[in-house]
């Protein structure tokens, strides 16, 4: 009897060949990438350069004009935002955008979505995040940058997302807080959360994530592990300018 071959799992995120606009502007062109289960890659590059265009299309929030954008196996292209998001797509957006004339309690609440074995619970989050918990009670706009962001966070896993997507992720946060966020983001990575950061800090990412991604104007530029990363520093200065 033969033995079965080892074959090698499906991306559970694909966009190939995507082109967004807005009106008459194109944003993007022709963006490929993927994430396997159970990945943390990252997409990175200066500002205006169609990192958070590349999110939206993602959600169904600006659609993309053209190329494949699958999910699971599906084309997710064509759906509205909330299809994409009930199919298991979690988004933490760019300025948070948490409710803020409700309580830290009820903004998770409002979210919870399945209560199945393994699914995320309130206890679960004030255990990712103690402040939280400290917090319960405060309206959500009464938060610092650096709370309000782990409550986007919290918000966002409280709907069980599969894949859980993080745009400009430490932007504007104290350094404290950014490393608050890393290490919570290693715990998901260490629990098998597959994860896509939007952000540019270089030497918290590559000790996070698996792969990366450089976009600009519009475009994917570069590709590699970690490894690569690092060993590239003129890839580093030439795309992020650092």
């Amino acid at each position: 009897m033969a033995e079965a071959s080892m074959v090698d799992p499906a991306p559970l995120l694909q966009l190939d060949k995507v082109e967004t606009c807005y009106g008459l502007s194109q944003v993007l062109f022709g963006v490929s990438l993927s994430i396997m289960p159970g990945e943390v890659v990252t997409l990175m590059g200066r500002n205006g350069m169609g990192k958070t265009t590349t999110v939206r299309s993602i959600m169904g929030l600006t659609p993309a004009r053209a190329g494949s954008i699958r999910f699971s196996g599906s084309d997710i292209r064509a759906l509205p935002s909330y299809r994409v998001a009930k199919l298991g797509l979690g988004l933490v957006p760019e300025g948070r955008q948490i409710f803020p004339n409700l309580t830290v309690r009820e903004n998770l609440v409002a979210t919870a979505r399945g209560d199945g074995e393994g699914a995320w619970t309130l206890d679960k989050v004030h255990g990712l995040f103690p402040r939280l918990a400290e917090r319960g009670g405060n309206m959500g706009n009464l938060l610092s940058g650096g709370e309000q962001q782990m409550l986007a966070i919290g918000r966002a896993l409280m709907t069980n997302p599969r894949l859980l997507i993080l745009d400009e992720a430490t932007e504007g946060l104290a350094p404290l807080i950014r490393e608050e966020i890393w290490n919570c983001l290693g715990m998901l990575k260490k629990a098998g959360q597959s994860i896509l950061v939007i952000d540019k800090n270089v030497d918290a990412l590559t000790e996070i994530a698996d792969r990366h991604y450089m976009i600009e104007r519009g475009r994917v530029v570069w590709s590699g592990t970690s490894r690569d990363l690092l060993d590239a520093p003129d890839i580093q200065h030439r795309y992020l300018g650092i």
